[in-house]
C-alpha cells in the first residue's frame, strides 16, 4: 500500500511576481499526514492560511488565484503542480505577499528543490480517487470541455487551438506522471503582444519580462505602437514586420505552450485534494474550466467518500474457501467469508456471495428475507482475522475474539443475490494480542454497513 508524503525539509525560491512585479519569497515546508497543501500569508497579522482546494479558487482570469476573506494568493498552480506531479501530499507553503514568484514561468526550478530536499514517507495511506466512470464538464461559449475516464494511473491530453498561425492546433500528452520532470515542468508560460497592453491596462503583469514568459507577436502592428509596447516593458525595441516568437531562450519544444497548459491543469487538479487514478482528456483547457472540473470532482468525491474496492469475479482470488479453512476455525454455517481477492500489510478485501440458501433467512424473514446486521459485523471481522493470522505461524493454534464493536452504522438492506465486499484496515499495529480495525461492507458502490471494532488474537487451548 502507497503511503502519504512529505518533504523531507524546507526550501525556499525568490523571485519577482509576475502581476504585482513585487520582490517574493516562497517556502516550502514538511507537514503532517492528512494536512493537504495549505498557503500561509505570513507578511499580514496573524498569519492566515488558506486551504487550497478548489472551493477556495476566486479568480481565474489570469491564473488561479485563491482566496479567504481579504486574504488573496495567486499564481499558486506551478508550484502546486509540481508538489502533486512528485506524490507529495502535504505541504505547508509560506510565502511574504500576494502571489507566488514567477521564477522562470514553468514548474521546472520547484522540482529541482523538491529533488534537493528529498521527499519523506508517512504513516497514513495515500488515499487515491478511483475514476469508475466518465465525468466532463463543457464550456459551449469557449467549446472547452475536461472530461475524466477509468484508468489504472493518472494520465493527460490536452489540445489546444490558439487561433494563431504559429501554434494554431497543438496537443500533448503525459502518459506517466512520472515523466513530469522532464516531458512538462520545463514549459513556460506564454503571451500574446495582442494581449499585453489590455493586461497592464488592467494593472498586471508588471513582473513579467522575457525570462519569464514566452511572448509571441502574430499579429502585424505599426512600429510606433510596438516601440511604445517595448517601452512600457523596459524591452528593446522590435521590428514590427518580423513576425513570431520573441524570447531569451528558444523553445525546447515545437508544443512548449501546450505543454505548459496541461502543467496548469495539473497545478488545477491538485486542488482536488486527492490523487486521482483516471484519464483526463481536455480540450481549450484554461484555469476557469480547469477549476469548474476540480469543483465538480470533489462533489463526486464527497457522494463516494468511502470508495468500494475494484471486483472481478473472473480474477483468481489471494484466499480461496480451502485457504481460508486452514486459517480460521469457522465452518457452516459460520463461515461468512467466501475468498479474499486483496491482501495487505495492513489491508484486506474479501468477498461473500449472498444466496438465498442461507439457513438465517427461513427466520428472517420468511417473506422478506433480510441478512441479519450482526452477521454482516462479523464477516468483517473474520476478514479481519484473516488479515492477522495470515502472518502467524501454525494460524490453525491461534482464534479471534470480539473485544468491542463501536461505530456502527448499517445504511442498506443486504438481500439474497448480493455479493458483498469486505474491505478492512488495521487502525493500528497489533500490540500484545489486541488489534483494532475498521471495516466497511459493500454492495456494488454503496456501504450497506460500517463498524470499528477491537479484537484479540489468543492461542487455542
Amino acid at each position: 500500500m502507497l503511503k502519504q508524503n512529505t518533504l523531507k525539509g524546507s526550501f525556499a525560491l525568490c523571485g519577482k511576481g509576475l502581476h504585482t512585479g513585487l520582490s517574493l519569497t516562497v517556502t516550502f515546508n514538511p507537514a503532517k499526514e492528512n494536512t493537504g497543501y495549505k498557503i500561509q500569508r505570513i507578511d499580514i497579522e496573524g498569519q492566515p492560511v488558506i486551504d487550497a482546494i478548489a472551493e477556495n479558487v476566486i479568480d481565474t482570469q489570469r491564473g488561479t488565484v485563491l482566496g479567504k476573506g481579504d486574504i488573496r494568493v495567486s499564481t499558486v498552480e506551478h508550484g502546486l503542480a509540481a508538489l502533486y506531479a512528485l506524490g507529495i501530499d502535504n505541504c505547508l507553503i509560506q510565502v511574504n505577499g500576494p502571489e507566488f514568484p514567477i521564477l522562470d514561468g514553468s514548474a521546472a526550478p520547484y522540482i529541482e528543490k523538491i529533488n534537493e530536499i528529498g521527499i519523506e514517507e508517512l504513516n497514513s495511506p495515500k488515499d487515491f480517487y478511483v475514476i469508475r466512470h466518465k465525468i466532463e464538464v463543457k464550456d459551449e461559449e469557449t467549446g472547452s470541455c475536461i472530461t475524466i475516464l477509468p484508468d489504472e494511473e493518472f494520465s493527460l491530453t490536452v489540445m489546444c487551438s490558439f487561433q494563431s498561425k504559429f501554434i494554431n492546433s497543438q496537443f500533448a500528452t503525459l502518459d506517466k506522471i512520472e515523466e513530469f520532470p522532464t516531458e512538462i515542468a520545463p514549459a513556460r508560460t506564454f503571451v500574446f503582444v495582442r494581449d499585453i497592453e489590455p493586461l497592464l491596462n488592467a494593472n498586471l503583469i508588471k513582473g513579467g519580462d522575457m525570462d519569464n514568459a514566452i511572448v509571441i507577436y502574430e499579429r502585424q502592428t505599426t512600429q510606433e505602437r510596438l516601440d511604445q509596447l517595448a517601452d512600457l516593458l523596459e524591452v528593446p525595441h522590435m521590428d514590427a514586420t518580423k513576425l513570431g516568437y520573441i524570447q531569451h531562450k528558444p523553445l525546447v519544444w515545437e508544443n512548449e505552450c501546450t505543454r505548459h497548459k496541461l502543467l496548469d491543469l495539473i497545478g488545477d487538479m491538485a486542488l482536488i485534494g486527492k490523487p486521482i487514478k483516471g484519464r483526463i482528456i481536455a480540450t481549450r483547457p484554461g484555469h476557469t474550466i480547469n477549476n469548474k472540473f476540480a469543483r465538480l470532482m470533489r462533489k463526486e468525491i464527497r457522494k463516494h467518500e468511502i470508495q468500494a474496492p475494484i471486483y472481478n469475479c473472473c480474477d483468481t482470488p489471494i484466499m480461496d474457501v480451502n485457504r481460508i479453512r486452514e486459517l480460521l476455525p469457522h465452518r457452516y454455517p459460520m463461515q461468512l467469508v467466501d475468498k479474499v481477492i486483496e491482501i495487505g500489510a495492513s489491508s484486506i478485501v474479501g468477498v461473500k456471495n449472498v444466496t438465498s440458501n442461507e439457513p438465517y433467512f427461513v427466520g428472517h424473514f420468511p417473506q422478506e428475507p433480510v441478512m441479519p446486521g450482526v452477521l454482516q459485523i462479523e464477516a468483517m471481522a473474520q476478514c479481519g482475522g484473516l488479515l492477522v493470522l495470515n502472518t502467524l505461524e501454525e494460524p490453525e493454534r491461534w482464534s479471534t475474539y470480539f473485544m468491542k464493536i463501536d461505530d456502527v452504522k448499517f445504511r442498506h438492506k443486504v438481500v439474497p443475490g448480493d455479493t458483498l465486499i469486505f474491505k478492512v484496515d488495521l487502525l493500528a499495529p497489533v500490540r500484545h494480542g489486541v488489534s483494532s480495525m475498521k471495516g466497511y461492507v459493500f454492495v456494488g458502490d454503496k456501504v450497506v454497513s460500517e463498524a470499528t471494532f477491537t479484537a484479540q488474537i489468543v492461542k487455542n487451548k
